[in-house]
């Protein structure tokens, strides 16, 4: 019987992945194809095919009887935690952390100043060959919100950090404090919404952030003030947003939406003061390198019997 580890990638293009022959294991590539590359009861560890949507993502689970790990190449797993259900406990699902902060922290901050310095309407006004002059609102002197204060949410204040803002407030699941300054608990972002310019959501989908930025947290928020979301599209009520955005009172400019993709006709393409970026915060020419270099790292763990990184959940 083998071992069988399932890669979205030629393994021969994977630098340091740990022998095959040394450790009984064979290579599998299985990047969302029709047909699987082996019997999925075969396979320990399951990477999953990266931007090929949850269908794809949970279609083999069910027949991995022998599975130890699945391990995803995104930073959210809610696409592949729901479909988990069907294995044995104790297999663990990590995700990609340390492959996609670079990327997603440079659109957050591509977004923030586009939104913030007019960058659309300067395109829109090239394609019009209109010279559309005038003061536009500057990131210096703003104060930005990050809620979802984890390895992202840290990289998108390491790129805040020159613009010479008046604060960063931060705020995540649970209070503690860093070298840069106190995180706020989840508890206290209803206080700390009217306070910022910007509010980035970098949180995980769970059950504690579907639809956080409903109604109520908008209402909260200051006039003139920007929501920029690079999390996941949920985490947003998008009729609620609407209404901001439609009165002028708020901006928006959004890397993810919901639903997603974002079909033709709907209103949130034309709604004023929104720009929106085809969820593409990891989607970069750094994700290969980081991507391989992971799998190469988790999988020299796996096979020495060493704790995995990333583990955020584990089958009961």
């Amino acid at each position: 019987m083998t071992t069988d580890v399932w890669l979205p990638f030629a393994p021969e293009e994977i630098p340091g992945l740990p022998s095959a022959a040394d450790h009984g294991l064979t290579y599998r590539f299985w990047d969302g194809g029709d047909t699987f590359p082996a019997d999925p009861a075969d396979c320990a560890f399951y990477v999953v095919p990266y931007l090929k949507g949850a269908e794809i993502a949970v279609r083999p689970l069910a027949g991995m009887a022998r599975a130890e790990v699945v391990q995803t190449l995104s930073a959210g797993v809610d696409h592949v935690q729901a479909g988990m259900g069907p294995l044995h406990p104790g297999v663990r699902l990590c995700n990609a952390r340390s492959v996609h902060e670079a990327s997603t922290a440079e659109l957050t901050l591509a977004l923030i100043l586009a939104s913030l310095r007019g960058i659309p309407r300067f395109v829109e006004g090239q394609r019009q060959e209109e010279w559309r002059s005038g003061f536009y609102p500057a990131l210096a002197d703003k104060t930005v919100l990050i809620v979802g204060y984890g390895s992202i949410g840290s990289a998108i204040e390491d790129r805040l950090a020159p613009f010479e803002c008046a604060r960063v407030l931060r705020v995540a699941r649970s209070a503690r404090d860093t070298e840069r300054g106190p995180v706020h608990p989840l508890a206290e972002l209803p206080s700390l919404l009217p306070e910022a310019d910007v509010v980035v959501l970098s949180t995980p989908l769970t059950e504690a952030t579907g639809g956080l930025a409903d109604a109520e947290f908008l209402a909260r928020m200051r006039d003139g003030a920007l929501l920029v979301n690079v999390a996941r599209g949920p985490v947003v009520d998008t009729k609620a947003l609407l209404a901001e955005v439609e009165s002028g009172r708020l901006t928006a400019a959004l890397d993810v939406t919901d639903p997603e993709p974002l079909p033709a006709g709907h209103p949130l393409w034309h709604a004023p003061g929104v720009l929106i970026s085809p969820h593409v915060g990891g989607s970069t020419s750094a994700f290969l390198p980081r991507a391989k270099r992971l799998l190469a790292r988790q999988l020299t763990h796996w096979t020495a019997g060493e704790p995995l990184d990333n583990v955020v959940y584990t089958t009961a």
